[in-house]
């Protein structure tokens, strides 16, 4: 059930992300999921890029561990992994097309941010 929920957000987010501009020049915006007010600053620590099909996510705080999943719009997960921080992550992604990188910190706070990837 929260997949479906969070597929319809990614939809919903897509729609307004034009007008937004969501990822302006190669830099994503990470959020808090659920529209829900960061008050611990966390999403600020943590920042991506996307260079072609390479991501670069640093976190620049100890946030503890961080689960660090990646997926297409459709739901496929191209990455899932647990990350200690601070530090840097690169991620490939092969296949140019729209994408959802998704923070999960070990109390269960959930942040994304969405990126295209193009040829």
């Amino acid at each position: 059930m929260k997949k479906v929920i969070l597929i319809i957000c990614m939809f919903g987010t897509i729609v307004l992300s034009s007008a937004t501009n969501l990822m302006s020049n190669d830099k994503l915006t990470v959020q808090a999921s659920h529209g829900e007010c960061d008050r611990s600053n966390v999403a600020a620590s943590i920042s991506a890029d996307i260079n072609g099909h390479n991501l670069m996510v640093s976190f620049s705080q100890n946030i503890g561990e961080v689960t660090v999943e990646i997926t297409s719009l459709s739901g496929t997960t191209i990455y899932n992994v647990l990350i200690q921080t601070p530090t840097e992550q690169q991620f490939y992604i092969p296949t140019a097309g729209s994408y959802v990188i998704t923070f999960t910190l070990s109390n269960g706070d959930e942040y994304y941010g969405e990126f295209v990837v193009t040829d």
